[in-house]
């Protein structure tokens, strides 16, 4: 295991239980004598004075970043951090905490654990996109899910859909959620899409209440390009998410393409993580007393 001399703090702002979970992590890491690269947002947050570092040069300088808040903070992070190699270990102060898996009573148990070079680490893919917005290329990426939804909610959506360049359907329905395996328990979930395991190497489309009771999930091998082309006879554009935090417009006409992104984002986990141990306790599945 490669030991962590330099860590990066994020955090999400304006919250207590954040912030009182950010100076525990804080001081750990002060105790260890480890050097500590904080956040632009996560300084202010303190209160303090002193170097702060945009997610960019925290990403040439860190050998680990700890993210403190939710799921959500851990999706901004990884957009930044995957092209870096640098690992993340999330500590949970949101709801769920699919991806952020410390809790705050095991915070200086479970991150004394990481530093010792006791934990395990797991590989995501990020879907990358290509987006022309008034003419320019945007190149955005996503680590949970890219949606295209109608702009002009509640109007339907017409498209149609390639994957590799072969004609797949055409479709009318208030959009379609293209996954990865670790957005499977997120919005994809919600829409009635499969469960996958995060080391699963593909992909999957959930249409969003489509007009035909024949549309069902697709799933397709990790390295398809996918394409949406948006009917130009219906007069209306379509909106384009990525992780719900970065959005475009796009018109009639114009098309969406997704494939895998090249660099991917480590996860590092302490010891006794299990995804079906996360779903257990996030999905209320039923368990066994004994389990694990």
């Amino acid at each position: 295991m490669l030991p962590f001399c330099t860590v990066g703090l994020v955090a999400r702002t304006g919250s207590e239980l954040v912030l009182e979970s950010l100076r525990r992590v804080r001081e750990l890491l002060a105790r260890r004598n480890i050097d500590v690269c904080l956040e632009d947002r996560a300084l202010e947050l303190l209160g303090e004075s002193g170097e702060s570092f945009s997610q960019e040069q925290m990403g040439s300088k860190c050998d680990l970043v700890i993210a403190v808040g939710g799921d959500g903070n851990i999706l901004g992070a990884a957009r930044t951090f995957a092209p870096y190699g640098v690992p993340i270990l999330g500590v949970n102060r949101g709801r769920l905490g699919f991806l952020a898996d410390v809790s705050p009573d095991e915070i200086e148990t479970s991150i004394t654990q990481v530093l010792n070079g006791n934990y395990t680490t797991e590989e995501h893919f990020l879907l990358e996109g290509e987006v022309s917005v008034k003419g320019v290329m945007e190149v955005p990426c996503a680590l949970n899910e890219v949606l295209i939804h109608s702009a002009q909610m509640p109007k339907m959506l017409e498209f149609e859909l390639y994957i590799d360049d072969a004609f797949v359907y055409q479709q009318s329905s208030d959009g379609l959620i293209i996954s990865s395996p670790t957005g499977s328990t997120a919005y994809s979930l919600s829409a009635g899409g499969p469960i996958m395991h995060p080391s699963l190497d593909a992909i999957v489309l959930v249409p969003m209440f489509p007009h035909t009771l024949n549309s069902r999930p697709l799933v397709v091998p990790g390295d398809s390009e996918i394409r949406i082309l948006v009917s130009s006879h219906v007069g209306t554009n379509a909106k384009i998410s990525f992780d719900s935090q970065l959005e475009f417009e796009i018109e009639c006409g114009d098309s969406l393409i997704v494939r895998k992104k090249r660099e991917r984002l480590t996860l590092v986990h302490p010891p006794g993580h299990s995804f079906y141990g996360v779903c257990r306790s996030k999905l209320d599945w039923a368990s066994r007393v004994g389990d694990s």
